[in-house]
């Protein structure tokens, strides 16, 4: 976890960026990947790709499908995870997802695969903290973070539960609804990140919702990490193979507000 740790600078909120493996097709992901850190992302965020992806909007519902159309699968999404860490050795990685794919064949195996194609964290969206050990045990054992999720609906009694074996960062979900289609107002965040920061020393990272350079500039100065997903992901649709470039354009524009936003 060493990495995830220096990704946050005492100086500026991390950028931290999601795209689904295998979108647009298993081969183009390295190149936007790469296009990501060119770009100036601190924490890049990798979706597995799974069928019901219940936490997701249109966006990245549809980056799915065109995944799974395209006939990726969990041993694509490490030969991605593996040739990232080859090019970009000092960059956290996270696998983002569902249990399904990780779970499916004992958390054992999934969490010696990170561990081997290095993955420095994981986020999965559908696994209680009361089921915590059906994968965080495993992860934990291989010193892979497990990042948790808080949301708007999280309360004082539910918070030390989810915060308990939780290390990385916090992502704070900041709307209660799915990716892509929402932003929470300013004055929520804020308020939020004060509540959560009270809480615990790990890193608060907000999420959902966030697509102009001057929306992540304004959570910048209030939390530790901005996360930006689907309006990279509809970048992507629209460009396809030729995303790259696009992608690092739109990420400097963001890498650039945060750096200036305190």
């Amino acid at each position: 976890m060493k990495r995830l740790s220096q990704a946050f600078s005492t100086d500026r909120a991390a950028l931290i960026t999601f795209v689904t493996a295998g979108d647009p097709s298993v081969e183009d992901t390295p190149a936007i990947l790469d296009a990501l850190v060119e770009g100036g992302a601190d924490i890049i965020e990798l979706g597995m790709p799974f069928t019901d992806p219940m936490a997701d909007g249109p966006a990245i519902q549809a980056a799915n499908i065109r995944s799974l159309s395209g006939g990726t699968k969990t041993a694509d999404v490490l030969n991605i995870a593996k040739e990232f860490r080859e090019h970009h050795p000092n960059v956290p990685l996270i696998l983002m997802g569902y249990s399904n794919p990780m779970t499916i064949r004992g958390p054992l195996w999934f969490a010696d695969a990170c561990a081997a194609n290095g993955v420095d964290g994981v986020i999965c969206v559908d696994i209680p903290v009361e089921e915590d050990d059906s994968l965080g045990d495993a992860l934990r054992a291989k010193d892979i973070a497990v990042v948790r999720l808080a949301t708007p609906t999280t309360d004082s009694k539910r918070l030390p539960q989810i915060l308990n074996n939780a290390s990385g960062f916090l992502y704070y979900v900041s709307v209660a609804g799915i990716t892509g289609l929402q932003q929470a107002a300013q004055t929520s965040i804020e308020e939020a990140v004060k509540r959560l920061k009270s809480g615990t020393d790990l890193p608060v990272a907000v999420g959902f919702g966030v697509r102009t350079p001057e929306q992540a500039a304004n959570i910048a100065r209030v939390a530790d990490g901005v996360v930006v997903g689907s309006a990279i992901v509809e970048l992507i649709k629209k460009y396809g193979k030729d995303a790259p470039t696009p992608v690092k354009d739109y990420v400097t524009s963001l890498a650039s507000a945060i750096a200036g936003a305190r």
